[in-house]
């Protein structure tokens, strides 16, 4: 059975309890929720991982992206950056990988880390041809099924990229068409082939596949945004009509989903697109890049995407797929990955205040800090913060002989007025 079998059945399997645990939510609440599709546990059947809710009541999750590229295939390099990204908050990864032996480094990336593992199946059903257009319908549904045997979590399906999105697009005034590289390949494959996107016409198998290793469904929005002049368009709100649709097929077979959403989105549309988003698509778990809040940013989109994904986790997404530094410049190096993780997590953390089920939760860490802080107790303040390396640096490289800090020494206004509450005035 899948965790949505069991679940319906009112079982509350082991990876339900842990995740339970790991949020302090009633294990009964949890249960009830991925029965209902509105919180997701991506675990293959094949596979041992630490279980992760994605979903209604649950903390905001990261998402760290890694991979080789055609032109840079250094594989312990990624295995490197995966290990990274976990250490500093990420919730899972996924191997984009497009260059050198994708079947190897897929294998040698699930082995490194114990989170869930997702990838795009498309990208090696791709690399079996010499373009992208000559890939065949099974070439792309068997790369499915090839992941799903290796023990793949989860599987981003640009199954929503089909003719009536298609024809929004060539409608439409889009500065920059479709910047999702599956979205392209599929995209590409329809008009060169002249025939229906096979992840949409062939989905019900691809639930078979899905079902038999509980693998979870990512569908992917291959029509997002590029840029802030693309946002909130027709193609991109068909795309998420059709997902709703198959959203719902998945569910009646007991297949775990989430959607995936922009990209980028001005400040004051994110809100909107994440609710409309899940009235869409049935409240089912949101899966964000981002979205950037602006497009002028080059070399800091890490905090243009943590802006965003504050906001849009507030308006109810669930999952942040973090950017790095070198969002749109380069494949990003491990430091990249370092510093996207950690301001991603910032940003989970931030909206976390403000969710249903971690408002208490995530508010009580707060507290603590605010209490380190006024008994200016370093080692906890540092103990508590999301990055506790940087804030220990810092404060090692300019310490004086006060307790407070350099900045204002024995004028400290904690020291100050404490003293005074005491009486100590001198």
């Amino acid at each position: 059975m899948t965790l949505m079998d069991e679940a319906k059945k009112g079982n509350i399997p082991p990876q339900i309890h842990k995740v339970a645990k790991e949020e302090g939510i009633d294990p009964e609440i949890v249960r009830k929720y991925v029965a209902e599709g509105l919180i997701t546990i991506p675990k293959n059947v094949l596979r041992e991982t630490s279980p992760k809710g994605i979903g209604k009541c649950m903390s905001v999750k990261v998402n760290a992206n890694i991979g080789t590229s055609r032109d840079f295939v250094d594989v312990e390099d990624e295995l490197k950056k995966a290990e990274t990204a976990v250490k500093y908050g990420a919730d899972s990864i996924m191997d984009l990988s497009t260059g050198g032996d994708l079947d190897s480094t897929r294998k040698l990336l699930m082995e490194a880390v114990d989170v869930p593992f997702g990838t795009v199946p498309i990208y090696q059903a791709a690399s079996s041809q010499k373009t992208v257009v000559d890939m065949t319908s099974d070439d792309i549904i068997n790369a499915v099924r090839k992941h799903a045997e290796d023990g793949v979590d989860f599987v981003t399906i640009h199954a929503g990229v089909n003719q009536n999105a298609l024809q929004r697009l060539r409608k439409g005034e889009r500065v920059m068409d479709v910047v999702s590289r599956g979205g392209s390949f599929t995209i590409a494959w329809m008009i060169h082939n002249e025939q229906e996107n096979p992840l949409y016409s062939e989905f019900d198998y691809l639930i078979e596949i899905a079902r038999e290793y509980d693998m979870t469904l990512s569908l992917g929005d291959g029509m997002r945004p590029g840029c802030i002049h693309d946002a909130s368009d027709n193609a991109k709100f068909m795309e998420f009509i059709t997902l709703g649709e198959l959203v719902k097929e998945a569910r009646n077979s007991n297949v775990q989903t989430f959607v995936e959403g922009p990209g980028h989105v001005a400040a004051d549309e994110v809100q909107l697109s994440v609710k409309s988003m899940k009235q869409l698509c049935h409240e089912a778990p949101l899966y964000l890049l981002g979205p950037l809040v602006t497009d002028i940013a080059p070399g800091y989109d890490h905090i243009t995407g943590a802006i965003g994904g504050t906001i849009a986790g507030m308006s109810g997404a669930d999952f942040l797929c973090m950017t790095t530094p070198a969002e749109h410049l380069a494949l990003p190096t491990e430091d990249d990955i370092r510093e996207g993780a950690i301001i991603t997590k910032i940003a989970a953390h931030a909206a976390d205040l403000t969710r249903q089920g971690q408002r208490e939760k995530a508010r009580q860490t707060d507290l603590q800090m605010a209490q380190a802080r006024r008994d200016l107790d370093w080692e906890k303040q540092f103990d508590i913060a999301i990055d506790s390396e940087k804030p220990a640096a810092i404060r090692q490289s300019r310490k004086t002989g006060s307790d407070a800090c350099s900045m204002c020494g024995e004028l400290c206004a904690l020291k100050i007025v404490q003293d005074a509450l005491k009486g100590n005035t001198k």
